[in-house]
């Protein structure tokens, strides 16, 4: 079998690129500042799970997607490691694709990531109540 070199060091460079992204980014603490940040709407019961305040429609498929297990909200809001483990699957994923869209800027994929978290629409990152809200996520990452 002949191996094509420049589509072999194509591939390497394009799979360094990506892991930097992804570490330029500290993922834990990235978890973490979602969850201070998380609005919290002083109503018991509001139908969100865990203090990240997730809809309980997102939990069995982001589970089944990152760890292979479909968890019931109940599940997930009860076991915390599993909660972060799952949360930090999902985020590493969003910040691969919102750290070149930041001009690899790390503090603006942060608040990329942080809209897509609030909104689902990671240009919404510097609008509006979301702007205050990416803002308020970017600081608790800070100090971390």
């Amino acid at each position: 079998m002949k191996i094509n070199w420049a589509l072999a060091s194509a591939l390497t460079l394009v799979t360094t690129v990506v892991s930097a992204q992804a570490s330029a980014v500290n993922i834990p603490a990235l978890v973490e500042a979602l969850r201070l940040a998380a609005p919290q709407t002083g109503t018991a019961n509001d139908g969100l799970y865990t203090d990240w305040q997730i809809k309980p429609e997102n939990i069995p498929r982001w589970s089944r997607l990152c760890i292979n297990e479909e968890l019931t909200p109940a599940q997930f809001e009860a076991d915390t490691a599993k909660a972060r483990q799952v949360l930090a699957c999902v985020m590493e994923d969003i910040v691969n694709q919102e750290y070149p869209n930041s001009g690899n800027d790390q503090a603006i994929a942060v608040r990329r990531a942080a809209a897509w978290w609030m909104t689902g629409d990671p240009d919404q990152y510097n609008q509006g109540e979301t702007a205050t809200y990416t803002q308020k996520v970017l600081e608790f990452y800070q100090q971390q």
